[in-house]
């Protein structure tokens, strides 16, 4: 697998967006269009409803070296042996961590994304050692349709001051994909205007080819 600062495409298997489409399929079309780290994302499903999903597309992105993310718990991508975990704020610093290597101070761990939506949030996840941390939502989005956008200016404040790997998110698509680039992003997370295209790997395809 491509270590985490060579990824560029990070794509998602968002149960919101899949509109009884097969998660493992779905993974395969992302994995052939260039995605480098997939993330399985079903809010408010269980735990168990998750490791299913989890353990579909597994096969899937290991065949093809692509990480596979699991969001919000930590537990699954453990026990499933996902190769990443994310989370937002309020399930690492509200729930009293401060760094990452607390959340499994007995085992091995998976690695750690962070949600930041400001610079001090980004600083205190870096500095609490997080792997990656996202940048966003930098535009208006559905996935967080009441998530203020943090605009084309903390993309700019992260490309000057983040040290590890970043990623831009929320509400990116192609025709504004040239702007986030031009703020400083060189990674970016696509969800329904990937997911919602009638071909998902030319989608990706064209993401690709415009990052570069």
């Amino acid at each position: 697998m491509k270590p985490l600062a060579d990824c560029r495409l990070y794509t998602f298997i968002d149960t919101a967006y899949l509109a009884g489409r097969d998660p493992a399929e779905v993974a395969r079309q992302l994995c052939d269009g260039g995605s480098d780290l997939i993330q399985v994302r079903a809010k408010g499903a269980s735990s168990d409803d998750v490791r299913r999903l989890a353990t579909a597309v597994l096969p899937v992105t290991r065949a093809a070296g692509v990480r596979l993310v699991i969001n919000d718990h930590l537990d699954v991508a453990a026990e499933t042996g996902a190769e990443v975990c994310h989370l937002g704020q309020e399930d690492f610093f509200d729930a009293g961590f401060t760094r990452v290597g607390q959340l499994m101070p007995d085992g091995d761990r998976p690695e750690i994304g962070l949600s930041t939506h400001a610079p001090e949030q980004a600083a205190r996840a870096v500095a609490a050692g997080a792997d990656y941390i996202a940048i966003g939502p930098v535009f208006a989005t559905g996935t967080k349709p009441t998530a203020a956008p943090v605009t084309l200016g903390y993309v700019r404040w992260a490309a000057a001051n983040v040290a590890v790997p970043w990623f831009a998110i929320g509400g990116i698509h192609l025709r504004n994909l040239d702007d986030v680039l031009a703020a400083g992003a060189t990674r970016i997370c696509v969800v329904s205007a990937i997911l919602g295209a009638p071909d998902v790997a030319a989608a990706c395809r064209e993401f690709r080819r415009k990052l570069g």
